[in-house]
């Protein structure tokens, strides 16, 4: 089993060897890891100053991972969120696009059970600020997002679950969906896809249904209601125009350059590979780290890049990158001409 920290090792530390304690105390095997992209005692220094060969290279330690390890565990851990902003914006998406076949195999092992992951967050300063919370406040709501204070956070899980999966059900055999707002108007067809109901499995917090329209299918646009953010750079809100499943126009607030590089990171990074529905009414505002904002109740998302095999997509990319769309003011979903959504309420 891998344990690793996406931010800095310092910080996470101390729960990093607490989770090391538990993994052994439950008769795994725990390896602690650390990832020269992923970590910021390194990654700045990577970026700014490694050769192209060198970020050309797959990662070893990943290589470990998508081929052999059962178990993943990532903690979120950034005490500087805009540390890699000033970086060469085609550094990190080289790197990213080294890693590609090992995504996929990751993901193709996930699907089949033959590799279970888990991320979450520890809380810390940084993210406290893009937060606007003092770090008191963020703690709590990190305990809250997740059910931690609940006196028995699985069965609420499992509740979640149950009703998740009445939509899924229902959503089962569909075929056309138009998701349409003052953020969206998007069309694509769902034909032979699954959604996936996420409550409390792989990420934590969670709440959230998804799947991955028919690659060729979207059409449309959005507009991002909040800024988005991949690899520590911020690039505002941004617009995004689809044709025929493929991104035709995007256009960022600032960073420009930073979107359109990672759009360009490989053939699938301009193809839609999730489409989600956040359900998590325990988060209400926006946090500026996706792992929370994704699941905001009332709220969906787009990912532009990689698909999850599971819902039956195929699209591969070694990217993926959510943008939020905010659906609480007549925002609608309509599938196969019956409206299933109507202002962040479900209507089945």
């Amino acid at each position: 089993m891998a344990i690793r920290c996406a931010g800095s090792i310092a910080a996470a530390l101390p729960l990093l060897g607490l989770v090391f304690r538990e993994v052994l105390k439950a008769g795994g095997h725990p390896h602690p890891m650390i990832f020269p992209g992923l970590t910021e005692e390194f990654d700045h220094i990577l970026y700014s100053e490694g050769s192209d060969e060198q970020l050309g290279q797959p990662d070893p330690g990943f290589d470990l991972i998508a081929h052999n390890f059962q178990c993943d565990i990532r903690i979120l851990s950034e005490t500087n969120t805009c540390r890699l902003s000033r970086v060469d914006p085609s550094r990190a998406p080289m790197h990213i696009a080294a890693q590609s076949e090992l995504w996929r195999l990751y993901r193709e092992r996930s699907a089949k059970h033959d590799l279970r992951w888990v991320i979450s967050a520890l809380p810390t300063t940084a993210y406290a600020q893009d937060s606007e919370m003092s770090f008191e406040e963020y703690e709590d709501f990190v305990y809250s997002a997740t059910l931690a204070d609940h006196p028995d956070p699985a069965s609420a899980w499992s509740e979640i679950g149950a009703t998740q999966t009445r939509l899924v059900e229902w959503l089962r055999g569909k075929k056309h969906v138009h998701v349409k707002g003052k953020h969206v108007d998007l069309e694509f067809s769902i034909l032979g896809r699954s959604f996936i109901s996420c409550d409390g499995h792989l990420n934590m917090p969670d709440g959230e249904i998804f799947t991955g329209p028919v690659e060729t299918s979207v059409t449309g646009w959005l507009e991002s209601t909040f800024p988005a953010n991949y690899l520590g750079v911020d690039v505002g809100k941004v617009a995004i125009r689809l044709k025929d499943g493929l991104v035709v126009q995007a256009d960022a607030e600032k960073n420009q350059s930073h979107l359109t590089k990672l759009l360009d990171t490989d053939e699938g990074a301009r193809r839609l590979g999730e489409f989600g529905i956040g359900t998590n009414g325990k988060i209400l505002s926006f946090t500026k780290n996706m792992l929370f904002d994704e699941k905001i109740g009332g709220t969906v998302h787009f990912a532009l890049g990689a698909a999850y095999p599971e819902t039956g997509a195929s699209n591969h990319s070694a990217i993926h990158w959510d943008f939020l769309c905010d659906m609480r003011d007549g925002g609608q979903i309509v599938v196969d001409d019956q409206v299933f959504y109507d202002s962040g309420k479900f209507l089945v």
